[in-house]
C-alpha cells in the first residue's frame, strides 16, 4: 500500500516538475542519485557493526538505566533494563548491551 501511494506521489509530482520546469531533472531520478551516492563507499560499517564491536558494558545491580550517552542531549530516552544472568541485555534504542559482574566468593 505504502509503495503504490509513493509511486502515485513520485508521478504526481513528476507531472508538476514537467509543467513547472521542463528542463529539471524527475523527482525519482533525484531519489535514485541520492540513494547511489550514499551507497557506494560499502567498505564503510554500518552503525549496527560499528555498536557490535563495542564489549558488553559490565554493571554490578540486576537493573541497568541506558540513556545512549553520557549527555542526555545526545542520548535516547531512559531505558531500564533487566539484566539475564547469562547472556548480555540489549538496549533497544542504541543497541548497547549490558552483562550483570559476577562476583566469586
Amino acid at each position: 500500500m505504502a509503495a503504490i501511494v509513493r509511486k502515485q506521489a513520485l508521478k504526481t509530482l513528476d507531472s508538476f516538475r514537467a509543467i513547472t520546469a521542463p528542463n529539471s531533472r524527475s523527482l525519482s531520478d533525484l531519489v535514485s542519485a541520492h540513494t547511489s551516492k550514499w551507497m557506494q563507499d560499502t567498505s564503510k560499517k554500518s552503525p549496527m557493526e560499528l555498536i557490535n564491536e563495542v564489549p558488553p558494558i559490565k554493571v554490578e545491580g540486576r537493573i541497568v538505566a541506558c540513556e545512549g550517552d553520557t549527555n542526555p542531549a545526545l542520548g535516547h530516552p531512559i531505558e531500564f533494563i533487566c539484566l539475564d544472568l547469562k547472556e548480555p541485555a540489549v538496549c533497544k534504542y542504541c543497541g548497547l548491551r549490558y552483562v550483570q559482574n559476577h562476583h566469586h566468593h
